[in-house]
């Protein structure tokens, strides 16, 4: 389950990816696969114009290395370059994806939390009957009480409320 957890993008899918997505990249700026291969070299990954050639036409295929070079001298984050290219085009797309994703692994964990403290709750209170009602209510009210905060800051008060009418109770 450890894969679920992983915070690498949703939308990695590899070397295909990553030679279109170099020849776009290298395209978008003008640069000849000379040119590319140059700007590899200074920044210390060496390869020839060739071998760029090669890795965007699926002839040769790209190692761990290569591939971070290729980001760095694009400026593009690693899981950008290796993602579909037209959604890693667009890094804000990537981004929000990947944002959904963890905001939803989130809630999967939260859930997972909320039901083993009910569990917990559950199994103190069968040996403790005496406090069961006591504890349900104000577990119910507290649930109600976060649930009526939420919905007033998500939604704002129902139609024809102000918002400080549900405050004028606190006072």
């Amino acid at each position: 389950m450890a894969d679920d957890d992983s915070p690498q993008g949703v939308l990695l899918s590899g070397e295909a990816n990553v030679a279109v997505r170099i020849k776009l990249e290298r395209e978008a700026r003008g640069w000849s696969t000379n040119a590319l291969s140059d700007r590899l070299n200074e920044a210390g990954f060496d390869m020839n114009p060739s071998a760029v050639w090669r890795i965007e036409n699926g002839k040769r295929r790209i190692n761990l290395d290569e591939a971070i070079g290729f980001a760095e001298v694009f400026g593009l984050d690693l899981r950008n370059l290796v993602g579909p290219p037209q959604l890693a085009a667009q890094a804000r797309a990537m981004e929000l994806v990947d944002a959904v994703v963890d905001a939803f692994r989130e809630t999967q964990r939260a859930n997972a939390a909320f039901l083993k403290a009910r569990d917990d709750l559950d199994a103190y209170l069968a040996e403790h009957p005496d406090v069961r009602e006591e504890a349900d209510v104000m577990v119910s009210n507290a649930i109600a009480e976060a649930s009526t905060k939420h919905l007033l800051e998500t939604y704002g008060p129902p139609p024809g409320e102000s918002r400080d009418a549900g405050s004028a109770d606190e006072t």
